[in-house]
């Protein structure tokens, strides 16, 4: 993105930095506990989400263009062989998209960055489908 200076500013920076994708992470997952789409997909994680959100927020960071931390944790993101063991066909990424839109809608004031996420995340949950539609 291009910020007012003209110079390019990643999404990290410009949504803010740890704390409002924290805040993003946190509003994500209560959407998966309310939202009766994402009844399947929230089955898929464990009951307590607290690892699931330090992670997934870690992982976040990084891909907006923040600190390193998780491929320093985890190694690389892999996200789709990490994925493997879930089935994720239509349904569950749609669930995920609808949860993560309403979780930016929520938390994240300035529209062009929701906008830019969310374009950025929709290939990325369509690549990590692995059950053909049917």
């Amino acid at each position: 993105m291009t910020g007012d200076s003209g110079q390019k500013t990643t999404l990290y920076q410009w949504i803010g930095g740890m704390e409002p994708i924290g805040r993003l992470v946190d509003a994500f997952y209560h959407q998966m506990d309310t939202v009766p789409e994402a009844r399947d997909l929230r089955a898929m994680h464990p009951s307590d989400l607290a690892e699931t959100k330090r992670v997934l927020t870690l992982y976040l960071a990084q891909w907006m263009g923040g600190p390193g931390d998780y491929s320093a944790e985890r190694g690389h993101p892999r996200l789709r062989a990490r994925h493997l063991g879930f089935q994720i066909g239509e349904a569950e990424r749609d669930a995920w998209l609808l949860c993560m839109k309403r979780a930016l809608d929520e938390t994240i004031p300035d529209a062009r960055g929701r906008q830019a996420i969310l374009g950025a995340l929709a290939p990325l949950a369509d690549f990590m489908r692995n059950q053909q539609a049917g």
